[in-house]
């Protein structure tokens, strides 16, 4: 009976100690850091497009934006390519004398075809291409300038005209280019009237001195047929609409 007592109590007692020393341990050690309750908010991505980036929205960052190119309108009585062009009564050209401002500048072509310039007064410019003008005023300026350098270009081109009348619905004039033919030319002057002969149409040109008809069927062309009567159509003819 004893014994057993004696053995309960060594049991007990050996309990409580190993009691004792676990909580001691547990006390000793740092605390757990809390359990992870879900991942982390990210930081937020770097947003990409239009207005999120100035970098990229403006590559050039301070600077100020190239300004849209200038383009040049091709349009019927505009500049063309110039380098075999003849200068017309009306035509604006562009002189330029390097170093001699008051000597620069626009210069209408006359009715006589001439032009006034500043020193040489009056030299002749219908007929002459921009470049054979060029020379001509070079040479005219010689006796002036120790070194004269001149430039010519066209600035207007007003020359380059034909004139519709007749049973048309905008007769006048109508500005043409190198390639302008009587067809274009009657449906830039708004088309035939009602009353118009189609078959009657002609065009009148001055050939050496002397004028010229060339016919003109309407209804033929419009149907590809006599195409050849579709002649281009040079500065200063007159289209007939009977």
């Amino acid at each position: 009976m004893h014994k057993k007592r004696y053995q309960y109590l060594t049991l007990l007692i050996a309990a409580t100690f190993m009691s004792f020393v676990w909580s001691a341990e547990l006390g000793s050690q740092e605390p757990a850091p809390p359990p992870d309750s879900g991942p982390q908010s990210a930081a937020p991505e770097k947003q990409s497009g239009p207005g999120t980036d100035p970098a990229t929205d403006n590559p050039s960052g301070n600077k100020e934006a190239a300004s849209p190119d200038a383009r040049a309108v091709n349009k019927k009585g505009g500049v063309p390519d110039t380098a075999n062009y003849k200068i017309g009564e009306q035509d604006v050209v562009n002189i330029t004398v390097w170093k001699e401002p008051q000597l620069s500048g626009p210069v209408v072509v006359r009715p006589d075809g001439k032009i006034s310039v500043p020193l040489i007064d009056e030299v002749q410019a219908a007929g002459l291409t921009p470049m054979e003008l060029q020379n001509v005023l070079l040479e005219k300026f010689r006796p002036f300038l120790a070194v004269p350098k001149v430039s010519v270009s066209m600035r207007e081109i007003n020359s380059r005209k034909v004139y519709v009348v007749g049973q048309v619905n905008h007769p006048g004039t109508v500005h043409i280019n190198s390639n302008s033919t009587v067809l274009q030319v009657l449906t830039d002057a708004g088309g035939l009237r009602d009353y118009a002969n189609p078959k009657k149409i002609y065009v009148m040109r001055t050939v050496n001195g002397k004028p010229v008809k060339y016919p003109f069927h309407y209804d033929a062309v419009l149907k590809g047929q006599h195409y050849e009567e579709n002649i281009a159509v040079q500065p200063g003819d007159t289209i007939v609409v009977p």
